[in-house]
């Protein structure tokens, strides 16, 4: 965002304080997440190039699906306990140290234990079904593992407000009539159908404030932390209901689903060709041997993480559109822009991110860009 002039972000309300902490906080993450990966990569690399996953693989002596789920288990467990010293000094010391965070201890070990059950539990299920798919299906395992991923996606979309965001946070109806009337009638303004507006008790572990258009047909629900509904004014919680309801109006969940599914689906293939090329590198003895596990991990992450600039992109994009539409239904840009504001400072973005880091990390506008927009409207509108 370098050629947004930076006397436009100052004159808005940026707290230059919080933006040095901003940095910094960004600045830090990103090293732990490199090492994070570093680390990754070179345990996985040190399995194949070792002899280890052949070893296991051997000692392994259950049907192939049923392997590959207990190997896999194996690994979660042991970098589990590689990682634990950096996965607690990054996501619990360092957000506590950044005032991002007020959440003890055991209530983070908590819920670190319950997104590690749901994670391995999907992914033990995902990995039985991909080996089974390799042993009877070896020339099209691909496209069936993809077909797969996106109908989870689907399910997991649908439960995500019923279920998943429940077990880390208590739901409630909006209480507030009045607010809860001036939202609804924004929606019938726009001519879209929510289910419900909820509120989520997000303060119980975290100072940031956020919003979010969640589920999949009848689950769709819209939240509002109670972060937001505390701190900001009418005018920009209506706002906020604005961009979520322009992800709505233009199918932005449905899209983003296909749009992943299409990436996994290339990474699936891609990774096809990549385990027949490992038969030659490692000696595996097909595209199904047990000891080619870590090499499917590390082929699967490598094309993910390739393809995650252009989904940042695509995922920038729609967001800033969502911003348009705000714009239009409410027609208030100086509430668009207070909103932004306050946002950015509470939850210590970045207002402007070098090009790399913008490329490479956000999957939303930066600050500066979605400040042009509310200036650009008002002027039109003027």
């Amino acid at each position: 965002m370098n050629w947004v002039p930076s006397v436009i972000l100052w004159e808005t309300g940026l707290d230059p304080e919080r933006q040095e902490k901003a940095r910094e906080y960004s600045r830090l993450s990103r090293r732990l997440l490199l090492l994070e990966l570093g680390i990754s990569i070179i345990l996985l690399l040190a399995l194949l190039f070792t002899g280890a996953s052949a070893a296991l693989a051997h000692w392994l002596s259950l049907p192939l699906p049923w392997a590959a789920a207990l190997y896999l288990l194996i690994l979660v467990v042991a970098y589990g306990v590689v990682m634990g010293p950096l996965t607690y000094y990054q996501n619990f010391v360092l957000p506590r140290r950044y005032g991002l965070s007020n959440q003890n201890l055991w209530g983070w070990l908590g819920d670190k234990a319950k997104a590690l059950a749901l994670g391995l539990l999907l992914g033990l299920c995902l990995i039985t079904v991909v080996y089974w798919l390799m042993d009877g299906l070896p020339s099209l395992w691909w496209l069936a593992a993809g077909v797969i991923v996106f109908l989870l996606s689907v399910l997991l979309t649908w439960l995500t407000p019923t279920l998943l965001i429940p077990l880390f946070f208590r739901l409630k109806p909006l209480e507030d009539g009045a607010m809860k009337e001036r939202l609804a009638n924004l929606a019938r303004l726009a001519g879209v159908d929510i289910k419900d507006v909820l509120t989520m008790d997000l303060s119980s572990k975290s100072t940031t404030a956020n919003a979010l258009l969640t589920g999949w047909g009848r689950s769709r629900r819209i939240i509002l932390s109670d972060t937001l509904l505390r701190g900001y004014s009418a005018d920009e919680i209506e706002v906020t209901l604005a961009h979520e309801l322009g992800h709505h109006l233009h199918h932005d969940v449905a899209k983003l689903m296909v749009v992943h599914a299409v990436a996994f689906l290339l990474a699936f293939y891609l990774a096809d060709l990549a385990l027949k090329a490992g038969v030659v590198l490692f000696s595996f003895q097909g595209i199904n041997d047990l000891a080619a596990l870590p090499w499917l991990i590390l082929i699967l992450a490598i094309l993910m993480l390739s393809l995650q600039p252009l989904l940042n992109w695509y995922s920038r994009h729609i967001e800033l559109e969502a911003d348009k539409a705000a714009l239009e239904l409410s027609n208030n840009p100086q509430a668009f822009t207070s909103l932004m504001t306050k946002l950015t400072n509470q939850n210590l973005q970045q207002a402007e991110p070098s090009r790399w880091a913008k490329l490479l990390f956000h999957d939303h506008p930066p600050y500066g860009e979605r400040v042009i927009l509310a200036r650009d409207y008002r002027q039109q509108s003027s």
